[in-house]
């Protein structure tokens, strides 16, 4: 903590109303010293925020302290969901040193987790642009602007033959006679500017998003369009005539452990016709880019036709029966998912496809069959679907099978579940198309939603083998004798055992279980499987309740006495003391955390928790320091034990296409670029480098290495040299990571069956390279933030 005790000196001829207002500030920072000490936050902010107003001239010496004393006691509001006091906190704070990078980075933080991602991004935008070299604030808003300006919107503008298209059909529409234009969903606002530029009298143009309205509202200005097109933030279905728009318009454009059989897994992509909840029946992806490519089981055909100049079609399609469709089945195969474009007629000769045999910018819309593992259909059967379009999804129920000898008998069917309800549909298609076939067929008791990535994790053999073994070792080196044939008799009650009570055995017995702690996000059965080793408590951090249920079924099919799998969140305060002693006498024998994120990026503030694991602190108030405690065991490890980030120089288009509009010419002459390029992150996530566009220009190099066990050894920066093996120009660097659980056991997560993605730094400028050169790259490590740079 920062030493902020420096007296306030008196002027000169200072009077007594002056030493009484020294004296009133020496006392308050006094008394602020004295309640940070004893941690009353909320006490020592306000003795702080007194002598802030009373001598502004300390700002300098206190700011540290002052800024340490904010943030914990906008975390006491924030756990007792004081927003209103938190936020009033950090707007005091602001008006005392509104251009402080690390006030606002945390605003931004606290706004973030509330689910305000607009306002959250304006405070990051700012701490960047007062500090450039302000990490956290740079990795924060990287973050949020993956959210508020999705990477789709690059694409779409850098795809000339879309822009092309749109705007001959606009022009054609504008010389007709239409001269009036409403354009919902406009984005950045190209399709106005181009309706303005046709020479449409009236444009209006509307946005629900906060962020894109005012970067729609940049762009127009810049392209001095201001005066002619009216951007409304707002719903389109709130707008009123003539309240919001004097006039109706002319054009409307749209934009290891047994799995038991009662419990049955599902993505949230799904059809719910039975919920009041609206979620999204689909996921997307581009169909020609699916590792290991795709099978068409039929021939395509066409769902419906919607006529947007048809007012009354518009209006039945929410309320209309659903239609129902055969669809021949022309390939042998097994039914994973049906895949759905569009063909959108702008007018009698300009049309757009996003069929997967085009190159565009839009994805597919893809509909997993859930509940066909396994089920295998053959040419001569029918495909049979009821489509309908509830809350104006594109929706697709009751897809059933019509086999070729039977006419009805053979039928399997897929229907909604009103239980399945479930927020969060951004997927993956190789994770969605999964569907968790690890459960077999059977009699569904208990479903349980996940993520299309928590599925994919679940398929993950080589994860789930390489945690068992590595686990076996680390306990067996603790208790060799005593946890062999405690995991001999479990195996033994496993299989003689018959569900009737004859699964006692002797963890129930033993008195010094030892103690694992699972902190991995989202749903995982490690604990599961550590629980197979017989003498062991696991701890799992799952915070949803289904979760917990399902966990505990698996469980009670793995016969395991209850008390081998305890729910750890449940046994403390909050989420931030979660790593902590399982005991006040007890150890943890492995600490399992979650380093990598699907997207492929280091895991937020995961170095700091290693700290912990392998350090634990505490508070000594009376002295005010910080003592380190240990929370492994003799012994024990934290797994993974180290992990190394490994990289290679290519050269993709795509990459660079889809991080930032390129110029004026895609755009037919506007000026869009440098507003949305605002939101370009140079690190794209979510990538899949098996089928990734791109040219390979060197060979693989260990970039960085992290070390959990001992995080006080990693070097914060380094050089790599990198062996240039083919010329051409480097546009990209994609990384990954090899994950030692130990120094045996690895877990690859660019290999073919891990549920991670892939990440890539896309450069501003190509470097041009030859064969047999040499790039150096300058790789810095800043707590859980990378950045990767080539040294010039």
């Amino acid at each position: 903590m920062p030493n902020s005790r420096r007296r306030p000196r008196g002027g000169a001829g200072g009077g007594a109303r002056t030493a009484g207002r020294e004296e009133l500030v020496s006392r308050s920072l006094q008394s602020a010293e004295h309640c940070l000490a004893a941690q009353d936050f909320g006490t020592s902010y306000a003795h702080y925020l007194l002598v802030l107003s009373l001598a502004p001239e300390l700002k300098d010496d206190v700011k540290e302290t002052f800024q340490y004393t904010l943030f914990r006691w906008a975390e006491e509001l924030d756990a007792l969901n004081r927003i209103q006091d938190l936020l009033g906190c950090y707007e005091q704070a602001l008006e005392l040193f509104p251009d402080d990078e690390v006030i606002c980075n945390s605003m931004g933080e606290h706004l973030f987790r509330m689910g305000f991602r607009d306002e959250a991004a304006g405070y990051f935008h700012k701490a960047v642009k007062l500090n450039p070299n302000f990490s956290d604030a740079k990795e924060n808003f990287y973050r949020v602007a993956n959210w508020l300006v999705e990477r789709w919107h690059f694409i779409m503008l850098n795809d000339t033959k879309r822009n092309m298209i749109y705007n001959a059909a606009i022009q054609k529409a504008v010389y007709s006679g239409s001269k009036s234009v409403l354009d919902i969903g406009a984005g950045t606002g190209i399709l106005s500017m181009f309706a303005k530029k046709a020479g449409a009298h009236s444009v209006y143009a509307c946005e629900l998003s906060k962020t894109m309205y005012e970067l729609a509202c940049d762009v127009v200005a810049a392209n001095k369009m201001e005066a002619g097109i009216k951007l409304l933030h707002m719903k389109s279905l709130d707008i009123e005539i003539p309240k919001h728009i004097p006039e109706r318009v002319d054009i409307k454009d749209v934009a290891g452990v047994c799995l038991p059989t009662n419990v049955k897994f599902q993505s949230s992509a799904y059809s719910c016709l039975d919920s009041e909840e609206t979620v999204e029946p689909y996921t997307t992806e581009k169909m020609n880019r699916v590792p290991g490519g795709y099978l068409a089981l039929t021939e395509c055909f066409e769902i419906m036709t919607v006529d947007f100049n048809n007012l009354q079609e518009l209006k039945s399609l929410a309320s209309k029966k659903p239609d129902k469709i055969g669809i021949p089945v022309t390939k042998e195969g097994i039914l994973d998912a049906i895949v759905v474009w569009f063909v959108l007629h702008l007018d009698d000769e300009h049309s757009l496809s996003t069929s997967p045999s085009e190159e565009t910018c839009w994805e597919q819309a893809v509909y997993p069959v859930q509940g066909f593992a396994d089920y295998q259909i053959k040419p001569g059967d029918h495909v049979m679907i009821e489509v309908s379009c509830q809350d104006y999804y594109l929706r697709i129920q009751s897809i059933s099978v019509l086999g070729l000898e039977h006419e009805m008998d053979v039928t399997k069917s897929f229907t909604a579940n009103k239980d399945l309800i479930s927020v969060g549909h951004e997927a993956e298609l190789c994770s969605a198309l999964a569907n968790l076939q690890t459960s077999k067929p059977g009699a569904v008791e208990q479903i349980c939603v996940l993520e299309s990535t928590e599925i994919a994790l679940l398929n993950n053999i080589p994860y789930h083998e390489g945690f068992k073994m590595a686990m076996r070792k680390v306990l067996s080196s603790l208790t060799p004798e005593k946890l062999l044939q405690d995991m001999d008799i479990h195996c033994q009650n496993i299989e003689m055992s018959s569900g009737s009570g004859q699964n006692e055995n002797s963890v129930q017995t033993a008195p010094d279980p030892l103690y694992v702690l699972d902190v991995s996000e989202g749903f995982s059965v490690l604990p599961i499987i550590a629980g197979t080793f017989g003498q062991v408590k696991a701890y799992s951090s799952v915070e949803k309740d289904l979760h917990r249920i399902t966990l505990d079924l698996i469980s009670e099919a793995n016969h395991f006495p209850k008390e081998t799998l305890e729910f750890w969140l449940r046994h403390v305060e909050d989420e931030s003391a979660v790593l902590q002693r399982p005991k006040l006498d007890k150890l943890w024998s492995i600490i399992i955390l979650n380093v990598i994120e699907p997207s492929g990026l280091i895991q937020q503030e995961i170095m700091e928790k290693a700290a912990i694991s392998s350090m634990g602190r505490h508070w000594e108030s009376n002295l005010g320091l910080w003592h380190g405690r240990c929370l492994l065991q003799s012994g024990g490890k934290i797994f993974p034990q180290y992990v190394l980030m490994l990289g290679l120089l290519v050269e993709s288009q795509t990459l660079v296409e889809e991080s930032a509009v390129q110029g004026t010419e895609c755009t037919l002459g506007l000026n869009i670029a440098p507003f949305i390029n605002q939101f370009q992150v140079p690190i794209r996530v979510f990538l899949d480098l098996s089928s990734l566009p791109c040219i390979p220009l060197s060979k693989p190099v260990e970039l960085l290495r992290l070390d959990l066990m001992t995080p006080y050894l990693n070097t914060s920066n380094r050089e790599v040299k990198v062996h240039i093996c083919k010329s051409g120009q480097v546009t990209a660097i994609p990384f990954w990571y090899h994950m030692y659980l130990d120094e045996e056991i690895r877990l690859d997560t660019s290999s073919e069956a891990s549920h991670w993605k892939q990440a890539a730094v896309v450069l501003d400028n190509p470097i041009q390279v030859k064969m047999g050169e040499e790039l150096v790259l300058n790789v810095q490590h800043h707590k859980s933030n990378v950045s990767i740079t080539v040294k010039q």
